[in-house]
């Protein structure tokens, strides 16, 4: 699993027949069957969503792509969240966050062993009342932001939801790139041997990526400065 993570997350775009011959190539006795299994665990959705993980919400509660040729001018106007797959030394967590786009700030995040629904609503109401409601959240469409609970969610704080269109990963980029990010300066170079030190690393890495770290895309200023002065002036 941690060699399909690795792979995924330098190529976002590979579906399982893809992944099978990568495998293969390397080494490994890779079954579509097997892969498919272990890309839908690892909750792998973006390139190789399936209709059967949202539990008949997948289409009631799917939403129209709200950030197309919007211009993205000021912190909490446009938040982007997602979950991706952790390695450990023995077994795995998924990671849950939300991003500011403007910023690129990581308002939200929690680490979880399961990939309901309320794990998501708990990440976006702690980041609600530490910095209160965003204008628009974006997510994919998988099955814990197709449900009932996050839309009522949303809706209760006055948030728009935005969707990916499907197997379009590059339509949550922000969240995307902060996944591999984290992934390379952090997971792959210290697997954690049990989920309390794994959450003690993510939290001392994401305060470093907020606090400390210059990002390229918002002209190499520090996402906390950048949200910190916006909201402020």
């Amino acid at each position: 699993m941690k060699v399909i993570d690795e792979q995924f997350t330098e190529h976002s775009a590979m579906g399982v027949r893809q992944m099978v011959d990568f495998l293969r190539g390397e080494g490994y006795k890779a079954g579509k069957k097997l892969v498919r299994r272990l890309m839908n665990l690892m909750d792998l959705r973006a390139i190789y969503p399936m209709k059967s993980l949202s539990k008949g919400g997948w289409v009631k509660y799917r939403m129209p792509y709200l950030l197309r040729n919007l211009l993205i001018e000021r912190p909490n106007q446009v938040w982007c969240t997602d979950i991706t797959y952790v390695a450990m030394e023995h077994g795995f967590m998924y990671l849950y966050a939300i991003i500011d786009v403007y910023s690129r700030y990581i308002v939200g995040w929690g680490l979880y062993n399961s990939l309901d629904a309320s794990n998501a609503i708990e990440v976006l109401d702690a980041a609600v009342r530490r910095h209160g409601a965003p204008e628009i959240i974006n997510s994919d469409q998988g099955c814990q932001y197709t449900s009932k609970e996050w839309h009522e969610t949303c809706d209760g704080y006055g948030i728009k939801i935005s969707m990916d269109g499907k197997a379009r990963c590059l339509d949550n980029i922000w969240i995307e790139r902060f996944w591999r990010t984290i992934k390379r300066e952090y997971i792959y170079l210290n697997p954690e041997d049990n989920a309390i030190d794994l959450r003690k690393g993510v939290a001392h890495y994401i305060d470093y990526y907020n606090t400390r770290r210059y990002h390229q895309g918002i002209d190499h200023q520090i996402p906390a400065a950048r949200y910190a002065a916006a909201i402020a002036a």
